[in-house]
């Protein structure tokens, strides 16, 4: 039974969920590090927010662990990078409070366009000032929306229901998907000089980090209007400070700073800017969201392997899964199989998919070939970190679908370059889920794969399968499975067999001496 840690408050329904569904779940909020260093290596599954850090130091302790599942869209408290690297998954919830952040920066637009929080302010001090607070209208203003995904596809919508303009920004934005929007898709420059009010909806990269500094601001309308209610960091603060000092930026509202928690800021206190503490995602109804999202997510990976909003690894839907499953073992066999054939430094991988098998979610098979290719020759490696190895190894991998059936109603090829020679692999499956190697070194053969198999390429001349025979029975080796291939009468041929247990070294090198023998590998799957 798996066993998951909850270490940050979350919803009793998301407790009751993973506990419906069969694992053990220990609630332990508020651990010191030192304190979760030393139990996590007893759960398969970790669930946060964002007040437990997920280290390097806390994930080497992790021996168990399979999956790190983040409440919440941020994963700045998870090294994501060392959780890759030791194969663990990392999930976050990026939609279940997407209708919650789009609607504080409506709020804050709002509040930015009709100065509430000064007004409110002035009137509870028993002020009347009412000609101080001229605010102005949305209708017909003009938003500019800096990313275009999730949230800001939300902030358009609300917007265009308030009959403002909206042009939006966004790299990954297609002009497909902005008309389905009903958006005008700009450059960034040309939003800059066309928007009444700008909002910000990107995450934090190396891209976007400071996308609003002087020189953006220069761009602008005078007056302009600025929301962020994404990440500290995509606004140059203290450029912002001297814009509303000038005029040229006419108010901003922010829920989010450079540091925080924000107790000190250059902005505060300021007229014309609007601040909450990080209030995007804090409604009752985003928070039971998350919370079941991130259990029913884990769960499903623990239980059925479905990945969703993995941040580390191709997403496998729960209705994908079970499909998926027998490819998963083809996948896997065939990377094991090139793999312990390879014997020189690997250059580069072409994985090829035909037929009824690209027409599924190839990106997990890829990682399971990648897997097995590496298992050889890496320690600890696993479907989650093996892209990103065979990338650290400069190995060049390249995959090709193509839905048309050839000789195999399904099939998939492995190629793999190395310094010395190109050699592939390539198998398929028999009655809907029995995988079957049917070819090597592009030698037609159909073998099954068992746990201890013999691989021997030998020139094709008489003699060459009794010598081998009466070689296995003399050291008591019992044969299971006998294929055989050949590229041509008197070429080279290959044979595969499967024994009964697995073949010494001693026998190996028998083998190996042979007349016939060009290359025999002792093979385990």
């Amino acid at each position: 039974m798996p066993k998951v840690l909850i270490s940050d408050k979350l919803s009793p329904a998301a407790v009751q969920i993973f506990k419906d569904r069969g694992i053990e779940t220990d609630v332990k909020v508020g651990l010191a590090p030192d304190e979760l260093k030393a139990i996590v290596g007893q759960y398969d599954g970790l669930a946060i927010r964002s007040n437990t850090k997920v280290t390097a130091d806390i994930l080497a302790a992790a021996t168990n662990l399979k999956v790190v599942g983040r409440a919440g869209i941020g994963v700045d408290n998870v090294d994501v990078p060392a959780a890759t690297a030791r194969g663990i998954v990392v999930m976050n919830t990026p939609f279940g409070n997407s209708v919650t952040t789009a609607e504080h920066a409506i709020a804050m637009m709002f509040a930015l366009a009709r100065d509430i929080p000064q007004a409110n302010a002035s009137t509870h001090a028993g002020k009347w000032e009412k000609s101080k607070f001229m605010g102005v209208e949305l209708t017909g203003k003009t938003l500019g929306i800096i990313g275009c995904g999730n949230i800001g596809a939300i902030v358009a919508d609300r917007a265009l229901g308030l009959k403002m303009k909206v042009v939006g920004y966004d790299p990954f934005l297609s002009a497909e998907r902005a008309r389905d929007l009903s958006i005008e898709k700009v450059d960034l420059d040309t939003l800059f000089a066309r928007a009444d009010f700008i909002t910000l909806h990107t995450p934090l990269t190396e891209a976007t980090r400071n996308v609003i500094d002087a020189k953006a601001i220069a761009k602008m309308k005078k007056g302009v209007r600025i929301i962020n209610c994404a990440r500290g960091g995509l606004v140059v603060e203290e450029d912002l400070k001297v814009a509303l000092e000038s005029g040229q930026v006419g108010g901003a509202a922010l829920d989010v700073f450079k540091v925080e928690p924000a107790k000190e800021n250059g902005l505060f206190g300021m007229d014309k800017v609007v601040c909450t503490p990080h209030l995007g995602a804090s409604t009752s109804e985003a928070q039971e969201n998350v919370a079941l999202q991130v259990a029913e997510q884990m769960a499903d990976y623990l239980l059925t392997g479905a990945v969703t909003n993995a941040l580390n690894m191709p997403s496998v839907s729960a209705e994908d899964a079970p499909k998926l499953r027998p490819y998963m073992k083809l996948a896997g066999q065939l990377g094991s199989f090139a793999g312990q054939l390879t014997e020189h430094a690997l250059k580069a991988v072409k994985i090829e998919f035909e037929g009824h098998v690209a027409t599924l979610n190839t990106k997990p098979l890829t990682a399971v070939i990648l897997e097995g290719l590496l298992k050889p020759m890496v320690e600890a490696v696993n479907m989650v970190n093996a892209p990103v190895l065979a990338r650290e190894r400069d190995i060049d991998i390249s995959e090709s679908r193509n839905e048309r059936d050839g000789d195999y109603h399904t099939l998939v090829r492995v190629t793999v370059v190395t310094e010395a020679r190109t050699r592939s692999v390539a198998g398929t499956l028999f009655g809907g889920d029995k995988p079957r190697v049917v070819s090597i070194k592009d030698i037609p053969i159909e073998a099954e794969l068992g746990e201890h198999m013999l691989f021997v390429t030998n020139q094709d001349k008489p003699g060459f399968i009794g010598a081998l025979g009466t070689l296995l029975g003399s050291h008591g080796i019992n044969i299971a499975t006998f294929h055989l291939g050949r590229s041509e009468s008197g070429g080279d041929a290959i044979l595969l067999t499967q024994v009964d247990q697995p073949i010494s070294d001693k026998v190996l090198e028998e083998v190996r001496k042979l007349p016939q023998v060009v290359q025999a590998k002792a093979l385990s799957f």
